[in-house]
Parts: structure tokens; sequence; C-alpha cells
């Protein structure tokens, strides 16, 4: 099976455009597998525990449990406004994730890998963690990056993260497809060194925290929240649930799952803490997560931040301009891996280009051709006919389309599998121009290569549909309908090759489903 997980989103805040992104593009990922016929499990979810909603919530004069709660339903109403269809919801509040924790640290203690001791150092409040000389700067100062750091000496909690350091390093060495793109990988070998000689601190007194789920043998601390949430892929999974359960079956769900992660928390929470914690579970090596690590929208070249007050809303991006404007610009404008700037007219500029104008239009045209030059709207081609040169070139566009699709999804690059459509699409209205069906229909001599034309169109058309539906499953099925070739709704990629649609074959009325869209004047002459 194939078990792909997002990192679940910290509910001290909003969702923006980067945890849209990081949602949508892992929705993408799954429906992918689904047209390959693969059978999935999406999980996605929220982090509520930890330092920061506690001090929210205490700011805000309510329990931690009610900011949380409140929160949570942000990300819950804004995905399910962006169509994402994942099958597991992970809360870290919930009963039967508080439960996997507890067996974990109890297994963990038993193992050894768990001790206490004091610790006298800074702090960092804004990553919750213990910071040591190697996260200084060139200054010898804690940046920018660590917000708030302050001097604690207390006693915890800590997990034998050294004994792990070289079982990782040859990992890492013998697996070069575990984290996605490669470079990142490298980042991760690179940072290592530290790893032989550290041990990480996985509890916070209650005395200062006590929003948070309870060590099993030690009442007066809480587990650290990073240590809680990474969890989550595990719990919500089915490990070490009860048996009577409604969680899915563990032994089917985890075989190599896939991690969909933002470059800020590769390092060290997934790429060290997570698998250094697997392994000293018992994992095998073949059971490693793979990471499909995903880089920041920008704004002007700047991280997105509250601070500087450039955040984007996603959710307003969607109700001014559509979802499918919203989904289609995430996924095309930005290289799985790399950052890319958010830019306003380039976001309707690409939907008023590439879905409005080149493929709406292509469908609305010719569909409405179709009706109005075809009898009973009723594709026919002569089962004789002669393919014209120009046929023969639409039809190998399509196979190479095709080809070059799966090249580019297999190795999460959506981008570059949108452009490989976009290609074939322009090739069909090119074919349109060169064809010029309005022309043929005035003669009927020309019926057979009239019907062979909207033909070709229609066929390809309904492959483009199939191909783009994990962009834009609604609007594909929409263009499927409308083709009246919805029963191929369920065809997998293999079976996507030429003569989807068998003549003789009746089309419907055609309606906009890319409108274009409508801009104050003033913004349509800058």
């Amino acid at each position: 099976m194939y078990y792909l997980t997002t990192a679940i989103d910290y509910t001290n805040g909003s969702p923006h455009i980067g945890h849209a992104y990081e949602k949508i593009l892992s929705d993408i990922l799954v429906r992918y597998q689904k047209l390959k016929g693969v059978e999935t499990f999406f999980l996605t979810g929220v982090d509520q525990h930890g330092q920061k909603v506690q001090q929210s919530a205490e700011k805000e004069g309510i329990h931690p449990a009610t900011y949380a709660a409140k929160n949570t339903k942000k990300f819950k109403k804004l995905w399910e406004q962006v169509g994402l269809d994942y099958d597991g919801w992970a809360e870290t509040t919930d009963d039967r994730h508080k439960a996997c924790v507890g067996k974990i640290l109890t297994q963990l203690k038993e193992k050894g890998q768990l001790y206490k001791k004091s610790h006298q150092g800074f702090y960092s409040v804004r990553q919750e963690q213990f910071l040591t000389d190697r996260d200084r700067n060139e200054k010898g100062e804690f940046g920018a990056e660590w917000g708030e750091v302050v001097e604690l000496s207390e006693e915890n909690w800590y997990f034998k993260l050294s004994d792990h350091a070289q079982w990782l390093q040859d990992y890492l060495g013998a697996t070069p497809d575990c984290i996605y793109p490669s470079f990142r990988q490298q980042e991760v070998i690179n940072s290592l060194e530290k790893m032989h000689k550290t041990d990480l601190c996985i509890s916070r007194p209650k005395e200062r925290l006590f929003w948070g789920i309870e060590l099993p043998f030690d009442a007066e601390y809480v587990t650290y929240v990073w240590f809680d949430a990474l969890i989550n892929y595990l719990s919500f999974a089915g490990y070490l649930a009860e048996p009577d359960s409604d969680l899915p079956d563990f032994n089917e769900i985890w075989e190599r799952p896939v991690h969909v992660i933002g470059k800020d928390i590769l390092v060290p929470a997934h790429a060290i803490y997570w698998m250094a914690m697997l392994h000293a579970l018992g994992f095998k090596d073949e059971q490693m997560p793979q990471f499909v690590v995903h880089g920041f929208w920008n704004a002007k070249g700047e991280k997105m931040s509250k601070s500087i007050g450039n955040i984007i809303d996603p959710k307003e991006l969607a109700e001014t301009y559509g979802v499918d404007a919203l989904r289609y610009y995430l996924a095309r404008d930005i290289h799985t891996g790399k950052d890319s700037d958010f830019i306003p007219d380039r976001f309707i500029s690409i939907f008023q280009t590439e879905l409005a104008n080149d493929l709406g239009n292509l469908c609305n045209r010719t569909l409405n051709m179709t009706v109005r030059f075809c009898e009973e709207k009723t594709l026919n081609t002569p089962s004789d006919y002669t393919l014209a040169e120009l046929d023969q070139q639409l039809q190998a566009s399509l196979i190479k389309t095709k080809e070059e699709y799966i090249k580019h999804m297999d190795i999460y690059q959506v981008s570059l599998a949108l452009e490989t459509i976009n290609k074939h699409v322009k090739l069909c209205n090119s074919y349109a121009e060169a064809n010029q069906p309005w022309a043929l229909a005035k003669d009927e001599a020309h019926k057979a290569q009239l019907h062979n034309c909207l033909y070709h169109i229609i066929e390809s058309l309904a492959q483009i549909a199939l191909l783009l539906s994990p962009v834009l499953p609604e609007a594909c099925g929409k263009i499927l309908q409308q083709l009246g070739a919805a029963e191929l709704a369920n065809t997998t990629l293999a079976d996507i090759s030429w003569g989807l649609i068998q003549q003789p074959h009746t089309v419907n009325k055609p309606k906009p489903i890319f409108p274009r869209i409508q801009l104050p004047e003033t913004q349509e002459q800058a």
C-alpha cells in the first residue's frame, strides 16, 4: 500500500499558503497513485501540544485544549474547501495517539534508550529545545531563527540519540533515494557530526509546561512536543493499537511510507530524531520512510511571516479566484524541492492562459462544433478513413505526453508534468487551426475529415482530463461528463491509450469549466 503523510500542522496559528501547498501537493501525489491503480492511505492532521500553544491560550484566557480545538477547525475547514481527500486525520490530543506515545516511551525505557539527568543550558522557546554552542552563529550569538532564548537549569529525561548516529550515517550512505531532492540528503549527512555526541531531551517538567502527554513512568513530566508529534505517523496508522481499535491494520499500511515535509523541519526533527526513534523501536532499513522535502513560497524573495506582514491567505485566494486556480498555480509554479515567489499577477495569468484560454477554450469550442456540425451531437468517422500527417503527429504527441508525465510524476515534479500536458493542449489548438473544422462543416464532401478532426481533439481531451485529474479532480470530472465519457473516470494510467473514445460517440452540450477571471478594468490595463 502507498502510505503518504504530510507534516502535521502546529495549531499555534492559522493556515497559510505554505500549509496549503504542502497539503495540495500531497493530495496530488496520492491521487496520482490512485490513477496508477495503487491502493493508498493518506494521513494529515494537526499537532496540538507544546509550550507555544499553552502560552497563546494563556494570553487569550482559555484552556489550551480550547485554543487548539479552535485553530484545528480552521485547518479542517480549509482542507475540505481545497478538495483534500485524506483517509486519516491526526490530532495529537486523541486518546489513541496518547496511548501509542505512552507505549513507545515505555518500550524505549525498557530497552535502556531513555535516562534521566540534570542539565543547564540555553533553551529556544520557539523551537522548544535546548541549544548548544554549535547552534550559535559566526558572531557567537543564537540567531533570530531560534526566537526567544532563555537559560534554564532542570532535570529531564533523555533519548539516546547518539546510539543511532553511526547506523543513520551508514543508512543514508547506502540509501540514495531516502530524501528527495538529493541535495537535501547531503545536507543531512553533513549535519550528522554532532549527533554522535548528542542525546535528545524528550521531556518537559510540568512546573513550566503542563500541556503535553504525561510520561507513563514519571508523572512530573510531559513529552517533548516533537517527540510526541512525530509519533502520529505511527499511531494513526494503527501501530500498537488495541485489537478493537477503529484504526487501520498497521502491517497493511506501513511498507515504506512517504513523508511530505517542509525543508525547515528536515533537520533535525525528521531526518535525525524520527529516523533514530524508528531504529530504536526495531524498524528495519527497508521500513524507513522516504522524505519528499519541499521549499518555501516567498513574497518578493522574503520568507512569509506574520512579523513582516506578507502572509498570503489560501482561504481568501480560493474564495476569490476558485479552488481550481489555487490548486493549479501551487502545483504549476514551483519545482518540488525549491523555493518560489508567490506573484499575484502570475497566479492570475497562469489560470487565464493555460486553463481558461488553452484548455478551457479548446474543450468548449470543440464540443460546440461537435454539437453544431455533427448530426445528433455524434462523432462517426468512417473506419477506413486514412489518417493525415497531422493526425499521426497528434497521436504520437499523446503517447509522448503520457511518457513524460509519468517520468515527472514518479519523481514528484508535478510542475513539469503539467508543463508537458500543456504542450499537448497547445498542439491540439494548433491542430484545430490547421484543420479548420468550422470550414470543413460547410462542405458535405469534407464530412469524414470533419468527424476525424473533432474526434482527435475529443480523444485528446479525454486523455488530458485523466492525466490532469490528480491536480484538478472536480474540473476534470466535468470535462469527462461534457465529453460524454464520464464512465472513463476510473480508467487507470496503464489503460490510457488511443481509442478511449469509441465511435460512434455522442457528446453533451458544453458549459465553460474554466471561466476567465474577471479583473477590475484598472488591473486588466496594468
